[in-house]
């Protein structure tokens, strides 16, 4: 009797006991068992999906906001996102360029325009950036000369990494050296690539000149820009700068960090749109997935061995050894159900960045949340499970 108290402590071999209990009771059916982690494993990669696509929006998104070249970002007061641009007057620009500590100012012109495929002729939106080729307004990675080669009317820049439905322009530019596509049923010439990648926003992107731009989108003037970009000296303080500006643009021209510009519209698709919240659902649904298989498994469990359980009630274990005998179940469903799911999602993402041309990959940080996810819906089902063995009467045995 004196082993039910609760001041009671269980011996190493008794908790060697527990371990060993709990793996056989798992494998005794090995087709549940084998049932279990494929439900675990479901689970985990719809929550591997959906964290995925999820961060694949907020990095495909703001790649261009990090392809710009300047440490302060100035736009409209009610810029949302890079699809909806607005517009001001250049002149507010060049205003910042002579305060102290800036380096240089450029403008980027944005639009979405039509694009031909040019075998298929089919018609597709994309997203244009009309720049200044003299200044290096993007940072793009060896394409210094692709940009300033745009000097020449009637050219552009195509980015390698947009979808395919914009058709082979990598290959028929290899092939040729130069490729002739209709933009807004205007002729312009291919002459080099650059690498930015799809996103939800632009399935594909563009880069020109200005007067390219002008040209193209109908444009009669090019003194309303959409982003102004300033470049700060080395050694200058970029917030004070940044505030400097607010405070002469008032709420005429908002004034950004590029981070946090690129905050803005991350804020755009996880607020301002119903896809955040439709992935983050997905990571709610997932986990419930896994607490009721992992409970169902885990309650059949019990109930098949209700007996012996009212055994060992009747020799004087706790319910707290029972609750360590199914959190170790937990615990090992958990780790043979997240192995699989994570080798699964890693060739999942690679095919899903093939066809969606999306950035989509593993990192530690969201493995580490997926298993913690894992192990925390198997505790849960564990403590769930164990009230079934409360009702547990050792009289029933006998």
């Amino acid at each position: 009797m004196r082993r039910r108290q609760s001041s009671y402590s269980e011996p190493e071999p008794i908790m060697k006991v527990r371990d060993a209990l709990a793996w056989l009771q798992l494998t005794r059916q090995r087709g549940r068992f084998f049932v279990a982690i494929a439900g675990i494993s479901f689970a985990c990669i719809l929550i591997f999906m959906q964290l995925g696509f999820l961060e694949s929006l907020f990095i495909g998104a703001t790649k261009p906001h990090y392809l710009l070249n300047a440490d302060i970002v100035i736009a409209h007061p009610k810029f949302q996102t890079l699809l909806t641009p607005k517009g001001f007057p250049k002149e507010r620009l060049y205003q910042a360029s002579g305060y102290m500590g800036v380096e240089s100012v450029s403008a980027i012109q944005l639009a979405i325009l039509h694009w031909r495929n040019p075998v298929t002729h089919q018609i597709r939106a994309i997203l244009l950036l009309g720049i200044d080729p003299i200044k290096q307004s993007l940072s793009i990675t060896n394409s210094d000369s692709l940009v300033k080669g745009l000097i020449r009317f009637r050219t552009i820049l195509f980015d390698r990494k947009s979808r395919p439905e914009y058709g082979p322009v990598a290959e028929l530019l290899a092939r040729a050296g130069r490729l002739e596509v209709d933009i807004n049923e205007k002729k312009v010439n291919v002459t080099g690539l650059f690498s930015m990648g799809a996103s939800f926003a632009a399935d594909g992107t563009a880069i020109t000149s200005d007067t390219t731009f002008s040209f193209l989108s109908g444009s009669k003037s090019s003194r309303q820009i959409q982003l102004g970009l300033i470049k700060v000296k080395p050694g200058a303080s970029v917030l004070a700068i940044r505030e400097s500006l607010k405070n002469a643009y008032g709420k005429e021209i908002s004034v950004y960090t590029r981070d946090e510009f690129a905050e803005i519209e991350k804020n755009y698709w996880a607020e301002s749109t119903g896809i955040g919240f439709i992935f983050g659902l997905g990571v709610v649904v997932g986990f419930i997935v896994g607490v009721v298989i992992v409970y169902q498994i885990l309650y059949s469990d019990v109930a098949d061995h209700m007996p012996e359980y009212a055994t060992l009630k009747a020799i004087g274990y706790a319910d707290s050894y029972f609750l360590g005998v199914l959190t170790k179940e937990a615990l090992i469903l958990s780790c043979c159900g997240f192995i699989p799911a994570l080798l699964l999602t890693f060739l999942i993402y690679s095919i899903a960045e093939t066809a969606t041309s999306m950035p989509i990959f593993m990192t530690w940080q969201r493995a580490a949340f997926v298993f913690s996810l894992a192990v925390l819906m198997c505790a849960i089902s564990a403590a769930i499970a164990t009230r079934r063995l409360r009702e547990a009467d050792p009289a029933d045995v006998f």
